[in-house]
């Protein structure tokens, strides 16, 4: 059971938040778009009904990743190293836009969004159970806080990331952290060594950063 009154619980939520709100950004588009062509009665419909189907889809996700995590060896640190990739993915593909086309039937708008962001959110599962590191009720709690947050504030945080594009290498960083402390949470490497998890968060910055200035220079 979560201690509520935990100060680490709610760290560990916090870290949840970042992740989900700076890699659903995409996500948020994707439901604007399906839903363009609607009339804004249907378009409240297509979107409530689109992302709580897509949130029942991540949370199926985020359940057999969790329970995955348990079981099976060494994937601890190919999460790690997936998410290190995503957090440099991220940061590269920052001025690519996604694209869906609208839809103007409320059932296909609705298949649409959830088909679209099942796609795009394995991305967004594997950041937020490694941030949970595997705990199932943190995972439900940071997303019934998050999803409210991307819901009605998807916007106005594009808006920003688009003014400050240093939110976007914050959270970029956070991603970084966290896939540190997932690799060195891995059993194998724990039976070896035991990694404080606050250095391997800040190798995992180091990593992702490093990775992003060399991807760069290669593309110019």
């Amino acid at each position: 059971m979560l201690d509520l009154l935990d100060i680490a619980t709610w760290i560990a939520v916090g870290k949840i938040i970042i992740v989900d709100i700076v890699l659903a950004g995409d996500n948020a588009v994707v439901i604007g778009m399906a839903a363009e062509k609607l009339s804004p009665d249907l378009q409240k419909k297509a979107i409530f009904w689109g992302t709580f189907g897509a949130i029942a889809i991540r949370l199926v996700l985020a359940f057999l990743l969790a329970e995955a995590l348990h079981i099976i060896p060494a994937l601890h640190i190919i999460g790690g190293i997936v998410l290190a990739w995503i957090a440099v993915k991220l940061l590269m593909d920052q001025d690519e836009e996604a694209h869906v086309e609208a839809k103007d039937s409320l059932r296909e708008a609705i298949i649409t969004i959830v088909l679209a962001d099942a796609m795009m959110s394995i991305d967004n599962v594997i950041g937020v159970v490694a941030a949970a590191q595997g705990i199932m009720e943190l995972v439900v709690l940071g997303m019934l806080v998050t999803v409210p947050i991307i819901i009605f504030s998807a916007s106005l945080f594009a808006k920003l990331i688009s003014k400050y594009p240093i939110i976007l290498y914050a959270g970029g960083a956070v991603l970084g952290w966290v896939a540190g402390e997932m690799v060195v949470a891995d059993p194998l490497l724990a039976a070896v060594w035991q990694w404080p998890q606050a250095v391997a968060g800040v190798i995992g910055i180091v990593v992702v950063m490093v990775a992003v200035v060399v991807m760069k220079q290669i593309k110019k």
